[in-house]
């Protein structure tokens, strides 16, 4: 049986008889004749190897067969009739993979709670995750890749945005750097050497402490650049570096790498996360429902 060439109207016969339990009555049901649907199921014996159903007085009498499908026939007809006139499969039945761009910090902050949450609302659902750092080489939003990012990003003719979360960030340093024991002293923090994060350095996403520094009028002596905040933790617990990161990233990784931090030289720097998605995708409902999944996920701890 070549599935491509199947005659879904068989199933659907099959269906009624099954739901009737009678030829006549599924021939009413289907506004066709007796004999249609007799010939529907002479088709589907010969298909499927079975008998199906049986004659028994006035009606009929499935096969084993025939009550294996009927429960799977009548569900999937029912998601394919809703599919059909509603314009979205039924968000618990989706096989769809959705992908999203985000930091390495979202990934430990946000992506569990979002994991969570679609395998509650759309648990045949797959997810893949990927870095900033890799969005371009996807075709980043334009593309077909990519259906949701967050991240800095504003909006534009094709790119849809939303504020959707905010932060401060914090100035982190290994738990015994020398200036530790001058926190909170006037100067403490000049001539310290940082560690700046570029998840995409020369994609709009280079160094997002860099610009605050700067309009403060501060010079920062920048020894190493990483792609993640990750590495930048790393980097700072095994030297005398610094660098400035997400509070709650701080907070997810702080005490098992022998973190704290140092007062911000600058004023309150707050870091600010965006929904993003292509136009094309504003319309499509199973879409619109995982993009309020990444919501949730981000709005439970909301700043």
């Amino acid at each position: 049986m070549s599935f491509p060439n199947f005659d879904l109207n068989l199933l659907l016969a099959l269906n009624a008889v099954l739901t009737e339990g009678s030829v006549v009555k599924a021939a009413n049901r289907l506004h066709v004749t007796p004999s249609a649907v007799s010939n529907a199921l002479a088709r589907l014996r010969i298909l499927l190897g079975d008998p199906l159903v049986t004659k028994k007085g006035r009606g009929i009498v499935p096969t084993p067969r025939a009550l294996e499908l009927a429960p799977l026939l009548a569900k999937s007809l029912r998601e394919l009739h809703h599919a059909v006139h509603s314009g979205i499969v039924p968000l618990a039945g989706t096989t769809r993979r959705f992908s999203i761009a985000l930091s390495d910090a979202a990934q430990i902050d946000v992506l569990p709670r979002i994991a969570v949450l679609l395998a509650k609302e759309m648990p045949r659902a797959r997810l893949r995750a990927i870095g900033i750092d890799a969005l371009e080489s996807l075709g980043g939003l334009t593309g077909p890749e990519v259906d949701v990012v967050l991240g800095p990003e504003q909006g534009d003719d094709e790119i849809q945005s939303e504020p959707l979360c905010s932060q401060p960030a914090v100035l982190i340093c290994r738990r015994n750097h020398p200036a530790a024991a001058k926190a909170g002293r006037r100067g403490s923090t000049a001539g310290l050497r940082h560690v700046a994060i570029e998840m995409a350095a020369g994609h709009g996403l280079r160094d997002l402490a860099g610009l605050a520094y700067h309009r403060a009028g501060i010079l920062r002596d920048v020894a190493i650049s990483v792609p993640t905040f990750s590495a930048a933790a790393a980097v700072v617990a095994s030297t005398d570096l610094v660098a400035t990161v997400p509070e709650r990233f701080y907070g997810a990784v702080g005490r098992s790498m022998r973190l704290r931090t140092l007062p911000l030289p600058i004023p309150e720097l707050t870091i600010a996360t965006n929904l993003c998605w292509h136009s094309r995708t504003q319309s499509d409902p199973l879409s619109a429902a995982f993009r309020n999944i990444v919501r949730q996920a981000a709005g439970r701890r909301r700043a």
